[in-house]
């Protein structure tokens, strides 16, 4: 068996703690720790599942132990030891780490809310794996692209994508923020159609006739989207299903199962022993999706604070090169995390 890869995670947040978590899953990888800045009790978990910890920057690292942070070193102390680094600090953070992980020759992956100039390369596993392969860096884009590029990759590879056109209703921030952020009592637009998710999504697939509209709800749990796409040419309802479940990471979930709205998929993962209530997966609704000859409509759930991990890992594997084919690396990391194509029969 080849020496397994060496991994650190920068930023044990929202996302770092799940990609760190997962990384630990994988067959060919190994946790060599993580780093961050804070001294709340997000980091002190990490400590108490016996991560080594390492001050993300220097100067903090005697503010770390003063909280009682057992600090193993600083972020160069880490890279010393790793072939990657998976950035997941808050937004515009990573951009200035790029020197750092080039100083280091380390591999570098970033989230999607760096710009996709920092690294020229986006990605989504099961749509652009191979161009990703011995890479010095790439930037796993935003849960709402990863959803958009799954879904509609799907239709293209079946031949049947020719355009579409999405509304996106976005949760207004993340659960653990809700107590000082968020909105309340209403929705709020975005600005500018298209939203940012359909170019972001041509970033990983340039050649998708794509427009997303978007708009903040005031809740504080998942994102749902609504597709009307247009058709290569006729097709059966059966057709698109088959479409949808020959690809990876799409999920279906039934309003006659009693999933009526986005809390009963949260509690459903719960029931289902899913690690933080997690769904990596998009979760489609198959007995709403309706064909009307060469119109499709479709909606879905997406997971926020967990779509994108599956595709951290991959990307390790694509920029080190330690497995060649997208499907096999999408293979191993599903297997290892407990993906479905089906919840429930």
């Amino acid at each position: 068996m080849k020496e397994k890869v060496r991994v650190a995670v920068n930023g044990y947040g929202v996302i770092g703690k799940r990609v760190a978590d997962a990384i630990k899953l994988q067959p060919d990888m190994e946790l060599a720790g993580v780093a961050d800045v804070a001294t709340d009790y997000r980091v002190k978990a990490a400590v108490v599942h016996g991560l080594p910890v390492y001050a993300s920057l220097a100067e903090k690292a005697d503010e770390m132990k003063a909280a009682g942070i057992p600090v193993a070193g600083t972020l160069n102390d880490l890279l010393a030891q790793v072939d990657a680094v998976v950035d997941c600090t808050p937004k515009g953070i990573g951009a200035k780490n790029l020197a750092l992980y080039q100083a280091a020759g380390v591999k570098a992956i970033y989230q999607g809310g760096e710009k996709h100039s920092l690294t020229g390369h986006s990605f989504v596993a099961q749509a652009n794996y191979a161009s990703a392969l011995g890479r010095d860096a790439t930037r796993v884009v935003s849960c709402n692209t990863t959803g958009t590029v799954r879904t509609l990759s799907a239709l293209r590879d079946a031949g049947l994508l020719k355009k579409a056109r999405g509304v996106l209703v976005r949760r207004a921030t993340d659960p653990w923020e809700s107590d000082h952020s968020g909105i309340m009592n209403t929705v709020v637009p975005e600005p500018h159609i298209p939203s940012h998710q359909g170019p972001d999504a041509q970033t990983v697939v340039p050649e998708l006739d794509v427009v997303t509209i978007a708009a903040k709800a005031a809740h504080t749990q998942t994102h749902n989207h609504y597709w009307i796409v247009e058709l290569t040419s006729a097709a059966s309802r059966e057709e698109v299903l088959d479409a949808f479940r020959a690809a990876p990471r799409i999920a279906f979930i039934r309003v006659s199962d009693g999933i009526v709205a986005l809390n009963a998929t949260i509690e459903l993962m719960k029931d289902l022993g899913r690690p933080r209530g997690d769904m990596w997966e998009v979760a489609l609704w198959e007995d709403i999706l309706t064909v009307n000859g060469t119109e499709l409509y479709y909606t879905y759930q997406v997971y926020n604070e967990a779509i994108v991990v599956p595709e951290n890992i991959d990307a390790i594997r694509a920029l080190t090169g330690i497995v060649e084919e997208g499907r096999e690396s999408m293979r191993i990391t599903d297997e290892a995390m407990g993906m479905r194509q089906e919840f429930v029969a």
